[in-house]
């Protein structure tokens, strides 16, 4: 069997690397993570004791009998570690508390953070995570952690761009705000990031396979995930799909580019249109109100779903073209698994898995070669929350695969 590349040097990375042979097998026995890792059978079984006495793995029964003695098998031990995760959006924040094993045991949802500012926000986050531990009532010490997921760049300055709030939010250093009144290590990512670390996890998708995540919200992102970890790029922006320019021609991008995905195709873009469409604002009863774009194109995007005409005209168009996008990406990067996850993909996310699987199968560069799956992500709108709470386990529970944040190159 192929070894494991994220395999470290230290003892702590060789454990974090088998805990994690462990998650994406399911069960395995000590025999089967010797020969996936290339370690003799007594490091394996060194490893795995320790494993099982902090409760991170248990034993569950024994392997088909071969002839000899039978194989114990191993698995997580899904209520030995909880995270949370939070998806700070403008539209609502979704808090959820998963275990080991990535399943949610603890939800809730609260309005948004519109144009709210950090010093009125952060203190309603930190009570309604105290809220929601109280509600899953689990031992503190069992929770290892918080992840943020949010839109925006990260510029390298140890600070969040949260691109879809105000302005204060831009150079605010939520990370640091949240841990210091939780108490709690807190980790964050861009929520496409997230998005595709949650697939990742919660799948039991192999260090060995590579995919990528599209994500959503109201613009685009994409995660990539390589050899087990997220790919981040110079200075940590890998997956700005919203920005690829897919027609050279088009409307001006707020980013100083010039028919941009995230212009022709994202909510904003579909709400424009459907208001210019005449009568279908008030057949839809759309706002108008850029504070409800969100809303807006659920809107739309149910009336697409349920077939009518010029609803659904405008979500075809708008998944025309992010094939198009996406359809670039494949080539350039060869994939061959490709998740659709984010609150833009839950009521009419099946139009645009059908012409992003369209597209792949006709013209893809290496369509002789290998299929591309194209598949909605299972947590749905809650994908990023879902994969920031992931994010902390990985990043207290498997150091071999903690993300590295590393500061542009000036």
């Amino acid at each position: 069997m192929r070894a494991v590349r994220s395999l470290g040097p230290s003892a702590a990375r060789t454990r974090s690397a088998i805990l994690d042979m462990v998650r994406s097998s399911g069960t395995v026995s000590r025999i089967e993570l010797a020969e996936m890792s290339g370690l003799t059978a007594a490091s394996i079984t060194r490893f795995v004791k320790s494993l099982l006495d902090d409760r991170l793995l248990v034993e569950t029964g024994y392997g088909d009998p071969t002839g000899g003695k039978r194989r114990s098998l191993l698995e997580l031990n899904p209520r030995a570690r909880y995270a949370v995760g939070l998806s700070l959006d403008v539209a609502r924040l979704s808090y959820v508390v998963v275990d080991l094993g990535g399943d949610v045991v603890g939800q809730l949802v609260s309005p948004g953070i519109g144009q709210s500012t950090p010093s009125v926000t952060v203190p309603r986050i930190a009570d309604e995570l105290e809220m929601l531990f109280r509600q899953v009532d689990l031992p503190v010490e069992d929770i290892v952690g918080v992840g943020v997921a949010g839109a925006g760049l990260d510029l390298g300055t140890g600070v969040d761009g949260w691109s879809a709030t105000t302005d204060e939010w831009d150079s605010f250093a939520v990370q640091e705000a949240l841990q210091k009144r939780l108490g709690l290590p807190v980790v964050r990512d861009n929520d496409a990031a997230c998005a595709a670390l949650g697939q990742y996890w919660t799948g039991r998708i192999p260090a060995t396979q590579d995919f990528a995540t599209l994500y959503m919200s109201l613009g685009f992102g994409m995660g990539l995930m390589v050899g087990g970890g997220v790919s981040r790029g110079a200075s940590s922006n890998v997956g700005e799909l919203g920005h690829m320019v897919v027609d050279i021609d088009g409307p001006e991008c707020w980013c100083g580019s010039r028919g941009c995905l995230e212009m022709l195709a994202a909510p904003r873009a579909v709400v424009r249109r459907a208001l210019a469409s005449p009568g279908l604002a008030a057949e839809l009863g759309l706002s108008g109100d850029e504070a409800h774009v969100r809303q807006d194109f659920d809107a739309v995007a149910r009336a697409a779903a349920e077939g009518r005409e010029r609803p659904r005209e405008l979500v075809e168009d708008s998944a025309r073209y992010v094939a198009a996008a996406v359809l670039s990406v494949v080539n350039l990067l060869d994939l061959d698994l490709l998740y659709l996850a984010g609150p833009g993909f839950v009521d009419a996310g099946a139009i645009y898995v059908r012409h992003i699987r369209e597209r792949v199968a006709q013209v893809a560069r290496t369509r002789a070669i290998h299929p591309v799956t194209v598949e909605l992500s299972t947590p749905g709108a809650d994908a990023a929350a879902s994969g920031a709470a992931t994010l902390a386990l990985q990043h207290v529970l498997m150091p071999h695969a903690r993300v590295r944040r590393e500061p542009a190159r000036s």
